[in-house]
């Protein structure tokens, strides 16, 4: 099979990378994001590394752990990496959440940021 294709590898990275700093101290999360950036979190819209950390910072809860269940890398045409996250959470004393995340990533300047970040539960409604 050989090693996995360097989207992959650094899709993969950013991922693990991610969901520590979040899981830890999401403060530190404005250094993947640049001013350019966006965010939307359960259909709500912010652009811009301040905004989103705000927004990020700000989430009401304590404690939060990601488990990742799935996670796909594809290389865009205009050399970025688009990558795709299914997985679990639990915030504080809430139940187990599934969510789905999306994120692209782009290299300025040797370092990988995220330029778009796309958040959402895995919340069902068949009411």
């Amino acid at each position: 099979m050989g090693d996995k294709p360097i989207w992959e590898q650094i899709g993969s990275s950013f991922v693990q990378h991610y969901y520590q700093l979040f899981d830890t101290d999401r403060t530190q999360l404005g250094s993947i994001y640049i001013d350019a950036s966006c965010l939307t979190w359960e259909g709500q819209q912010f652009q811009g590394k301040a905004a989103i950390v705000e927004k990020l910072s700000s989430l009401p809860f304590t404690k939060i752990a990601h488990s990742i269940t799935a996670q796909d890398h594809q290389p865009t045409p205009d050399s970025c990496i688009m990558s795709m996250v299914v997985g679990q959470l639990k915030a504080d004393d809430d139940p187990i959440m599934g969510f789905h995340q999306s994120f692209i990533l782009k290299n300025i300047n040797e370092a990988w940021v995220c330029t778009n970040d796309m958040f959402r539960l895995a919340l069902h409604n068949f009411g």
